[in-house]
């Protein structure tokens, strides 16, 4: 099972030139170091083809993937913690079996 030193929390935004921060989308996304120790190009992902975005995403070790809308409703449920999301989200991705 890969463990929680083998990732990394990688927090990004995307949204149009020119806009205001607060039209900015936020992702979270847990990277496997052992596959990406560089973790996500942006770059080469705001390149990539539209219909191969999660391939993309997959080649560059993206392990859970989630906007922060998501995130914040996970923190409001008590399904995850503000206070070491790194680990809060690590811990999810081992409870749903996306890491085992």
């Amino acid at each position: 099972m890969l463990k929680k030193e083998e990732t990394k929390l990688e927090i990004f935004g995307f949204g149009d030139e020119g806009e205001k921060e607060d039209k900015t989308d936020n992702f979270y996304c847990l990277v496997n170091t052992t596959k990406s120790p560089d973790g996500i190009d942006l770059k080469k992902l705001s390149m990539a083809d539209p219909r191969k975005f999660d391939e993309v995403l997959n080649q560059m070790g993206c392990i859970l993937l989630l906007r922060g809308d998501e995130v914040e409703e996970l923190i409001n449920r008590g399904d995850i913690s503000d206070n070491d999301l790194h680990q809060s989200l690590y811990d999810l991705a081992v409870e749903e079996e996306i890491i085992s």
